[in-house]
């Protein structure tokens, strides 16, 4: 397997790739997300049109099976910068980690610490921000479409040094598998502060 670092507009030529592994790994809970090849189009080019973006692959035999995003917070959607704004935290000061999605036959080897790592390695890099953020869909205990085996990823961030910051949420709205309709998810921050 492959592992291949791209910036700002390197991104541009695996952007359809990328977008396959989104529509196929966020279907699953818990984001159950029925998008589009052209949304997912439009919302990974903001990761091309910055100049400090990092997109991180895993690539075997020529296939995407794996990928992380990031880029400076305020390179991201104005909804994920206003909670910062609200609390008087400048979006400046944030590198901001998109998604990370694994295709399922190549989880368990390491790709998602190998994601955060990257990431935070490259936001370290640049200098200028203090913190990285990302976040992470809210869904009820009981919801009718979580999985009797589903594992949440709380303790696998904890152990990446992030902590929730319950004073930090936004929300974002898509359209989950069973809806004909787009509805609006709670979305709930995790912070970890880098070393200075």
């Amino acid at each position: 397997m492959e592992i291949r670092l791209l910036h700002g507009a390197a991104i541009a030529p695996y952007i359809e790739d990328l977008a396959r592994l989104r529509l196929t790994a966020l279907r699953e809970f818990p984001y159950l997300y029925d998008g589009s090849l052209e949304h997912e189009a439009d919302h990974l080019g903001r990761y091309a049109d910055s100049g400090r973006s990092l997109v991180v692959l895993a690539v075997d035999d020529g296939q995407v099976v794996g990928a992380a995003t990031s880029l400076p917070l305020v390179d991201a959607m104005p909804d994920f910068q206003q909670p910062f704004l609200v609390q008087g935290r400048d979006p400046a000061s944030v590198y901001y980690f998109g998604g990370s999605v694994v295709l399922p036959a190549y989880r368990g080897q390491g790709l998602g610490v190998r994601f955060f790592i990257e990431r935070e390695a490259y936001a370290h890099k640049l200098v200028e921000f203090d913190a990285c953020a990302f976040c992470s869909v809210e869904r009820p205990a009981r919801h009718p479409q979580r999985p009797v085996d589903y594992k949440p990823l709380l303790g696998f961030w904890r152990n990446r040094g992030f902590l929730q910051e319950p004073s930090l949420r936004t929300t974002h709205a898509w359209r989950d598998l069973d809806e004909q309709g787009q509805s609006t998810k709670i979305m709930s921050f995790w912070l970890k502060a880098l070393p200075a």
